[in-house]
C-alpha cells in the first residue's frame, strides 16, 4: 500500500518495511533514526546522533536535534530546525526558516521555505512552495483522534500526531495546509492557499470533484 504513494520507499529506507501504516513509521521515527544511524558507512560524519553525509550543506543557524540523517548531495538552510528524528533521502533542499519534525523526506524533494512537516512521509521529486504546512496535531479538539482513509476504509489510527503521507511528485501551493491524517496520490497538485481535509486525486487543478463526507475530494 505504501508503495501506491512513494515507489521506492523500501529500497530507500528498508527498516520501514516492518510497519503497515504511515502513522506508525513516523511515530516510530526517533527510533528507526536510532537504527538507521548504526548501517551508515564512512561517507557520513556522525557526532551524537547527528550523522552527516560528507557531500552535503549544512549553512550556519540551522539546528539539529539528533537522531537526524542528511544524505548526500541535500542543503539544509540557515534557520531550518529539524528534531524528533528525521530522514533526508539524498538531493533533498530544506529552505530557510523550516522545521521538520519526526519525518522522512525522500529523495529529490524540495521545501522552499517557512515550511511545517510534522509527523509525514513526503515521497520523492515532491515541492513545497513557501508556507505550505503539513499539520500533524488537531489542537482544537477534545478529541484529538485522526482518522485517515486507508486500505478502502476510514480508520482510527491511533495517533494524536500524523501529518500527511504525500506521494511522489506531488506539488503543494504556497501557503497550502493539509490536515492531520491527509493522504496525497502521487502527482497531486495542491493550490495555493488551499486547506485540504482528508484527500486529493491526482488530477490537477481539482476538476471533476466533489466533497466526500470525511471532508476531502473524490473524483467523480
Amino acid at each position: 500500500m505504501l508503495r501506491r504513494y512513494i515507489a521506492r520507499i523500501y529500497e530507500t529506507c528498508p527498516l520501514v518495511s516492518a510497519f503497515d501504516t504511515p502513522w506508525a513509521i513516523t511515530g516510530a521515527a526517533a527510533e528507526l533514526m536510532r537504527q538507521l544511524l548504526q548501517t551508515l558507512g564512512g561517507e557520513y560524519v556522525i557526532n551524537d546522533g547527528v550523522a552527516l553525509h560528507r557531500d552535503c550543506v549544512i549553512e550556519d543557524g540551522a539546528v539539529l536535534k539528533p537522531p537526524v540523517i542528511v544524505s548526500a548531495g541535500c542543503f539544509v538552510a540557515a534557520h531550518a530546525y529539524l528534531r524528533g528524528g528525521v530522514f533526508l533521502a539524498p538531493s533533498v533542499t530544506v529552505g530557510p526558516g523550516c522545521e521538520v519534525k519526526s519525518s522522512f523526506v525522500f529523495a529529490g524533494s524540495a521545501l522552499a521555505h517557512f515550511n511545517f512537516v510534522g509527523d509525514s512521509l513526503v515521497g520523492e521529486n515532491v515541492n513545497m512552495e513557501a508556507g505550505a504546512v503539513l499539520a500533524n496535531h488537531f489542537n482544537e479538539r477534545t478529541d484529538k483522534r485522526i482518522f485517515a482513509s486507508w486500505n478502502g476504509q476510514v480508520i482510527d489510527t491511533g495517533a494524536t500526531k500524523f501529518g500527511a503521507l504525500v506521494g511522489d511528485g506531488t506539488r503543494i501551493g504556497a501557503n497550502a495546509v493539509t490536515e492531520p491524517g491527509t493522504l496525497l496520490l502521487p502527482k497531486t497538485v495542491v493550490a495555493r492557499l488551499e486547506l485540504v481535509k482528508g484527500s486529493l486525486p491526482a488530477s490537477p487543478q481539482g476538476r471533476g470533484e466533489k466533497i466526500s463526507e470525511f471532508g476531502g475530494r473524490i473524483a467523480e
